[in-house]
């Protein structure tokens, strides 16, 4: 196990502190996980991974065994011929593809997502998208992606499946670009409360990548400003750059705090008369500060620390300690990009030391150093943290649960709240 420890050569802001880089064994899930939450927000497609059985049963575990609905994901199984190059892959690719449509002519959009498998025989997955592409020219759209765990982790898998739709949307002859892109998925619930803020703002028009059916996706034009809603979106932002948008630095909508400068950078861009914005938040601002108020008296002085995992770690330290008066002992995430961070890391304590990438190893003795009174961290590590007397919160939980937004500030911070309230009853 490695425990070679770099200082990060980057260009952080005044007194931010510059992450240390840790090399090692980690222990996080691979990007195929995103497609639990990305096939409930994109209607009109299907995720077709090119994998294993253990991809297969990653999916299914992760997803739950859905009885009463057919979900719209699969794994086109790699056999043992397969990896040995005794069988076509393409071939027998196609014949899947072909199986699927005629069972699902509703798939108006067709992710083939790689894998470790895929990956490692070297299966050409944007090749034949191109060529499926010719063969269902009219009737369904292809864009391939990578999942793998060995170039993703959690979260990474939804920034690679949004690049490239952003690359491969084609321009629409005439049609007006969206003036503000919201990028991230977002539960509908959030996505229509923000949609109605930016409506009262006066901003727009408005679109959400990913938008709600794939064939929507918005295309940026030069004058496109972006806000970004998930602070994992690294390779989307750059996509959305190439396009001609520009994005804005925000810290990201979590919290009551978090979701007014989220708004102010754009109501900022769009020339909002600082009188009008106040009016237009002021209700909602109030609603969240007092749902946060709430949670507050569980969770203030309380110690937090944070394990790589979701990439959500910066934000989510920024909101409980500024918010709910935790005190963050250490921050630690996968992958570390100082310029989506840079808003986020001017309101953090530049004394909470930030680690990127991280040594399993390491990190677990620095937990066990620290005794915070919660961790947040996978899934995997959760139980073994739980056996050894530290209370823990699942930080895929903050995936799939809606937290952005003033109506939702509540609820977050309730998330971290009851892990410690259980603590609490199971004592007495």
């Amino acid at each position: 196990m490695s425990d070679t420890v770099l200082a990060r050569d980057c260009t952080a802001p005044v007194n931010v502190q510059t992450p240390v880089v840790e090399r090692g064994q980690r222990a996080v899930f691979c990007g195929l996980t995103s497609i639990v939450w990305l096939h409930r927000r994109i209607q009109d497609a299907f995720f077709l991974v090119v994998g294993s059985r253990t991809c297969a049963h990653l999916l299914q575990s992760a997803a739950g065994v859905m009885i009463f609905a057919e979900p719209r994901f699969a794994t086109a199984i790699l056999q043992d011929r397969d990896l040995a190059g005794m069988a076509d892959c393409h071939e027998e690719l196609d014949r899947v593809v072909e199986e699927l449509l005629g069972r699902r002519p509703e798939i108006k959009t067709l992710f083939l997502v790689g894998s470790c498998p895929s990956e490692v025989i070297k299966l050409d997955l944007n090749n034949a998208a191109q060529r499926l592409q010719k063969r269902y020219e009219s009737r369904v759209r292809m864009v391939a992606y990578s999942g793998s765990g060995i170039e993703t982790t959690f979260t990474q898998g939804e920034d690679n499946c949004l690049a490239e739709l952003v690359a491969t949307t084609p321009r629409p002859r005439g049609g007006q670009a969206p003036a503000l892109i919201v990028a991230g998925t977002l539960a509908d619930v959030v996505e229509d409360q923000f949609a109605r803020l930016f409506e009262a703002l006066g901003i727009g028009p408005v679109a959400f990548l990913p938008a709600r059916n794939a064939e929507e996706t918005p295309v940026p034009g030069p004058d496109t400003k972006v806000l970004l809603a998930q602070p994992f979106l690294t390779v989307t932002a750059q996509a959305l750059r190439d396009r001609g948008a520009e994005i804005l630095s925000a810290p990201y909508p979590l919290g009551a705090e978090g979701t007014l400068l989220w708004l102010k950078a754009a109501a900022d861009a769009f020339d909002v008369a600082g009188a009008h914005f106040d009016e237009v938040t002021a209700a909602p601002l109030a609603r969240a500060r007092t749902a946060v108020g709430h949670q507050r008296e569980t969770l203030a002085d309380k110690r937090v620390s944070f394990l790589p995992d979701s990439q959500l770690e910066v934000p989510l330290a920024r909101f409980l300690a500024r918010e709910c008066g935790m005190l963050v002992q250490s921050i630690a995430t996968p992958f570390h990009d100082p310029t989506l961070m840079e808003a986020e890391q001017a309101l953090l304590d530049p004394t909470v030391p930030i680690v990127e990438g991280g040594d399993l190893g390491l990190r677990l003795d620095n937990i066990r150093d620290e005794r915070p009174d919660l961790t947040v961290c996978g899934l995997g590590i959760a139980n073994p943290l739980e056996a050894e007397g530290l209370r823990s919160k699942w930080s895929i939980e903050l995936i799939f649960s809606p937290i952005q937004g003033f109506d939702q500030a509540g609820d977050l911070a309730a998330l971290f709240s009851r892990p410690l309230k259980r603590t609490a009853q199971l004592e007495v």
